[in-house]
């Protein structure tokens, strides 16, 4: 595969050509990831809507039947249930650490085991969250850890 990178200051966005002998499943992986580098949510801060980029999402967490998005500075509210913001974001390299809880994989710092079979990770952020045993194999699996 060649890559090729041109940096044209007169350009008023960016545009990502893909030139290929044929579809393949390497071609289509490449395109999946760059639409959902571009996807995004609605949310809620105060009375405002905001369109929010999935790639500045953190975590998104569930709270009295609420459903808040994190980015790393910042925290946000959408309408959208937990299980309905796993089925968007299952395929955007979020997953679900807790019954209320999903993580994207790569705002993961750090992992420690602790007791139970559970893990204590370390967010980018410096936030803790603990993976509770249920979801923790499958962490470990996503992220190649033994």
């Amino acid at each position: 595969m060649k890559i090729s990178i041109n940096i044209d200051p007169s350009l008023s966005d960016t545009e990502i050509t893909v030139n290929c002998p044929a579809l393949t499943p390497e071609t289509e992986s490449i395109i999946a990831a760059l639409r959902i580098m571009d996807s995004q949510i609605t949310v809620i801060k105060g009375d405002e809507s905001i369109i929010l980029d999935i790639s500045k999402i953190a975590y998104i967490e569930s709270v009295d039947r609420k459903t808040f998005v994190y980015t790393d500075s910042e925290c946000y509210e959408t309408k959208m249930k937990l299980y309905e913001m796993e089925e968007r974001l299952c395929g955007s390299g979020f997953l679900r650490i807790s019954k209320s809880c999903l993580v994207r994989l790569r705002f993961i710092r750090s992992i420690k085991a602790e007791l139970d079979r559970r893990l204590r990770l370390t967010l980018e952020n410096g936030e803790q969250m603990i993976v509770s045993r249920q979801y923790a194999d499958e962490l470990k699996r996503r992220l190649g850890v033994k």
